[in-house]
C-alpha cells in the first residue's frame, strides 16, 4: 500500500457539489473509502445584505476545482476518479495542464495543502467576513437599530472593525453615526 497524498481534481465550474457526491459514491460503492478517505472543496463563508436581512453563504474558494486525499498506488483508483460524471481530470504539472494518460497526476506539496486546509478552518472559525465592502461617499440605507429606514452617506470605512462612519440627516441636520457593516445595507 502507497501513502495517502493530496491532489487537485478539475470538475465542470458551477459542478463541485455535484462532482463531489458522485465521487464519494463511486468510492463508497467500489469499496475504496480506505484509498480515498478524504474529499474536499475549498469554500469560504461570505454574508450579504438583501432586503435589510443578513443572509449567509458558501463561495467556493477555486471554483472547478475539488481536493483529494488519495493513495492513487492501486492502479483502479485514479480511473475510477477521472471516470466519474462532473469529473475533467486531474491537474498535473506546474503550468497547470491537466493529466492525461501519459502522465502521473503531481500531489500537492504539503505547504500548499496546510494553506488550503489553513484557509478552510479559518472560514468554519471565524464569523463570516462582508463579501461587498463599502465605499467613502457611497449612499448606504441603515437597516437595523433607532434610525433604521434612514439614507445616508459613508464618510469612512474602518475595514478592520467592519464599521462605517455615515452621514444622516435628521430634521434636516447632517448627523455622523458610527455604525456596523451589518446594520447598513447598499442603496439599489
Amino acid at each position: 500500500m502507497g501513502e495517502l497524498k493530496w491532489y487537485v481534481v478539475r470538475s465542470v465550474s458551477g459542478q463541485e457539489k455535484k462532482a463531489k457526491t458522485y465521487l464519494e459514491t463511486e468510492i463508497g460503492r467500489h469499496g475504496l473509502s480506505d484509498l480515498v478517505p478524504q474529499v474536499l472543496i475549498p469554500v469560504e463563508k461570505v454574508f450579504e445584505m438583501r432586503n435589510g436581512k443578513k443572509r449567509v453563504r458558501e463561495r467556493n474558494l477555486y471554483p472547478g476545482y475539488i481536493i483529494i486525499h488519495a493513495d492513487l498506488s492501486h492502479g483502479e483508483v485514479d480511473h475510477i476518479i477521472t471516470s466519474t460524471p462532473g469529473v475533467i481530470g486531474f491537474l498535473s504539472d506546474k503550468e497547470g495542464k491537466a493529466a492525461n494518460q501519459n502522465t502521473k497526476p503531481v500531489p500537492l506539496h504539503i505547504s500548499e495543502v496546510n494553506r488550503i486546509l489553513g484557509v478552510v478552518d479559518e472560514a468554519e472559525e471565524q464569523t463570516a467576513q462582508l463579501e461587498t465592502p463599502f465605499v467613502v461617499n457611497e449612499l448606504v440605507k441603515v437597516v437595523d437599530g433607532a434610525f433604521s429606514g434612514f439614507s445616508g452617506t459613508v464618510s469612512e470605512v474602518f475595514e478592520e472593525r467592519k464599521k462605517l462612519n455615515v452621514i444622516v440627516k435628521i430634521f434636516g441636520r447632517s448627523t455622523p453615526m458610527e455604525l456596523s457593516y451589518t446594520q447598513v445595507e447598499k442603496e439599489s
